[in-house]
């Protein structure tokens, strides 16, 4: 594999850093107006809840007031930043693979049990690899975290009315996905000689931005709200994991855990119209899915991402 040009990533680091990182976020944040966070009497649920930019949203959303179940994989790491959290109502928490359909069908089982109806879903759970993992399910692991399970999730609380008709539904996307243009076809790259990971993981995160396009305009009769956004560059575990040598050259500046949860919060206070029928929101502005002219492909439409994601669903017998 040919290593990218050293003068292609210094335009990268140049162009991107004063915006992506903390020095943008503390540059525009000096013109927001910040209103308290109320809310009380509404149910969260937040996938990838139990660290990182996740456990910041949900924190927030339990000190304003809310119910909040939190999803990850480790009920340790829930049961201890449940106990972290001072709040009017405690956290709870389910633990669920969102790399298995199956435990999400379970989880889907478990939140049905609560007899809840949600306010908020944000849906944050992802991870990057740097080689294929095939499941027991026989799908590529980053494939199943970062998009089929959050189609999955979306789909099944749409269809059963567990999201409420004012409900925010927010994927946690990234500027990963700007780079790489959609094909539906390679969403699930099984074979090794052909998986780049930077390459899956943006285009998933492009998938995330265009299933939130197709939902803004299935449910356009109700006032359910269908955000994409984009945290900036944050300092958390799985970017340490998977991009090391990214955080040791930008340790200094990186976002921390509440600035890249911070457009969450504000899109599940504000709730504010979105103009564009695709966006991805960032640093609580609507923003353009598009910054590189080979990215944009008119004849892919959000509905051959839903088809392809769909393709891959199988319900589990009862």
């Amino acid at each position: 594999m040919a290593k990218t040009p050293l003068s292609k990533i210094i335009k990268f680091y140049i162009r991107f850093t004063p915006s992506y990182s903390a020095i943008g976020y503390h540059l525009r944040s000096i013109f927001w107006r910040n209103r308290p966070n109320d809310f009380a009497g509404q149910t969260w649920l937040v996938t990838g809840g139990s660290e990182g930019i996740g456990a910041a949203a949900a924190r927030q959303g339990a000190e304003g007031g809310a119910q909040v179940i939190c999803v990850a994989r480790d009920a340790a790491k829930l049961a201890a930043f449940a106990q972290s959290v001072r709040s009017p109502q405690p956290v709870t928490y389910l633990t669920a693979d969102f790399s298995r359909t199956a435990d999400v069908y379970a989880l889907l089982d478990r939140i049905r049990a609560c007899g809840v109806r949600l306010d908020v879903l944000i849906d944050n759970v992802g991870i990057q690899k740097h080689q294929p993992v095939i499941t027991d399910e026989g799908l590529e692991t980053s494939f199943v975290t970062n998009i089929l399970s959050h189609h999955l999730l979306v789909k099944t609380l749409l269809e059963e009315k567990i999201l409420k008709d004012d409900a925010a539904v927010i994927e946690v996307s990234s500027g990963g996905m700007y780079n790489h243009r959609m094909i539906p076809d390679d969403l699930n790259i099984t074979d090794a000689s052909r998986y780049l990971g930077p390459r899956a993981y943006g285009m998933a995160k492009r998938a995330q931005v265009m299933i939130m396009s197709y939902w803004r305009s299935q449910q356009a009769h109700l006032s359910q709200k269908f955000y994409a956004m984009h945290p900036g560059w944050v300092d958390t575990a799985s970017v340490n994991r998977s991009m090391p040598r990214f955080v040791a050259l930008l340790k200094s500046v990186l976002r921390n855990h509440e600035k890249g949860a911070d457009t969450i919060v504000y899109l599940a206070r504000e709730r504010p119209r979105q103009k564009r029928d695709e966006a991805i929101w960032f640093d609580r502005k609507e923003r353009g899915t598009h910054i590189y002219a080979h990215t944009p492909d008119p004849g892919v439409r959000p509905q051959d991402v839903v088809n392809k994601l769909d393709s891959f669903l199988t319900p589990p017998a009862h």
